[in-house]
């Protein structure tokens, strides 16, 4: 499947492993985001029912400078989760800095394959409980068949976590790359052709579309390799929600979550009562589509999926046994964010909504330590004189509020 820009697009990667990662900050922190967190993989992957002790076998399809990878293995040592994490990639230049950033870690539970994802069916490798392709699809001369190679060794209940780009939120990326084309054409080294692009962007107008995109900032922040895989990258291929769920069907999957969901449902914003009548004849991709045109910020789109038919119960929110657990929150601080008018104002990519919280809001979230269980925080407030049926329904209401912007989550059995 090999052409003209998949030999340039191996060529970028080795000039410019992505994203452009110094291993000797791995001792200041650790890069965390979606997909492939391990609690969103428990909770939108597995409806929170996988048991933690079975070890979880982890693919991570063109793993790149090993930002999931590092996170994934990184979160499962911590948990003392079983299980190995898996990087593939055909850029020697990225498994060299992917593979620093483990040993900075001392991480045991990473294994490096080199290679193409779409020789996987005949690799012998897998199968694999979770894998990750975030990135890549988009650059393939077929996104159908890498997809599809990725089926072939997803385990039976296993899922996928995949991240392509989006054209809205893109808006001005493609016209700087119709510009770079004509000034610094393909032909030309990497170096040669990222110098011309600095300077032709201090040189755009503000009437440049992607100057007045602020969501679009790889090609500022994200160093040469940021700036060369936005503006001078050979393929580069965005997907609106129902070209994404149309390909995600025809490799026999089905979209599980699309993160951040609050995002994707447009009555977030849409407030106007016959508004609200016609955007609830609209099926969720319709409702997601109407949600990504409005907004108009989407830059990528974030999708769990499982096989056709195979998706387990959705998390158990109303089961006492179950665990509640905050991503990337401490409850006691979240808790002490809460306005006296319980309402959050939650933002994405310019995009802020109220989020109004249920009265025990406070008290629930004090509780949420990924300890105690939702039966124990229950019974710690009808301690303090709480009623049952009050906890039951506040609780509910804050679930359904705060899964919808991916932060409280079931934990792992």
């Amino acid at each position: 499947m090999s052409d003209a820009a998949d030999a340039a697009l191996a060529a970028q990667y080795e000039a410019y492993p992505y994203p452009q990662r110094d291993p000797r900050e791995e001792s200041k922190r650790l890069i965390v985001g979606s997909p492939s967190h391990l609690r969103e993989i428990d909770h939108w992957v597995f409806g929170a029912r996988r048991q933690a002790a079975k070890p979880l076998k982890a693919l991570m399809a063109g793993g790149g400078s090993g930002d999931a990878t590092v996170m994934l293995a990184q979160q499962m040592a911590t948990a003392l989760r079983p299980g190995t994490v898996t990087w593939l990639d055909r850029s020697a230049a990225a498994r060299k800095v992917a593979g620093a950033r483990v040993a900075a870690r001392k991480l045991a539970n990473v294994v490096f394959e080199e290679g193409s994802l779409l020789d996987l069916p005949a690799s012998g490798l897998g199968p694999f409980d979770y894998i990750d392709c975030c990135g890549v699809l988009h650059h393939l001369p077929d996104p159908l068949a890498g997809l599809k190679a990725l089926v072939s060794v997803l385990a039976p209940g296993g899922g996928v976590g995949l991240m392509v780009y989006a054209p809205h939120g893109r808006t001005g990326v493609y016209m700087v790359q119709d510009a770079l084309r004509l000034i610094a054409p393909a032909g030309e080294p990497p170096r040669e052709r990222v110098e011309i692009a600095k300077r032709l962007w201090r040189q755009m107008p503000e009437t440049n579309w992607l100057r007045r995109n602020p969501w679009i900032t790889d090609h500022v922040k994200g160093g040469d390799a940021g700036l060369y895989d936005l503006l001078l990258n050979p393929r580069d291929v965005a997907f609106t929600v129902p070209r994404l769920a149309a390909l995600i069907a025809a490799a026999g999957l089905e979209i599980r979550c699309l993160v951040e969901p609050f995002r994707y449902d447009p009555d977030s914003f849409l407030t106007d009562p016959r508004l609200r009548e016609r955007t609830a004849n609209l099926d969720p991709v319709q409702r997601a589509a109407l949600a990504e045109a409005a907004a108009g910020n989407m830059g990528i789109h974030i999708a769990y999926c499982v096989r056709a038919g195979e998706a387990p119960p959705a998390p158990a929110w109303d089961d006492p046994a179950a665990v509640p657990i905050l991503r990337e929150l401490d409850g006691a601080k979240l808790a002490a964010t809460i306005p006296p008018d319980g309402v959050l104002r939650i933002a994405f990519d310019g995009l802020s909504v109220p989020l109004a919280l249920p009265r025990l809001a406070q008290a629930i979230l004090t509780r949420v330590d990924g300890v105690r269980s939702i039966g124990a925080i229950g019974d710690e407030l009808a301690a303090n004189g709480t009623s049952r049926e009050a906890f039951t329904k506040d609780f509910a209401a804050l679930a359904r509020g705060l899964e919808r912007v991916n932060r409280l989550l079931l934990a792992a059995r």
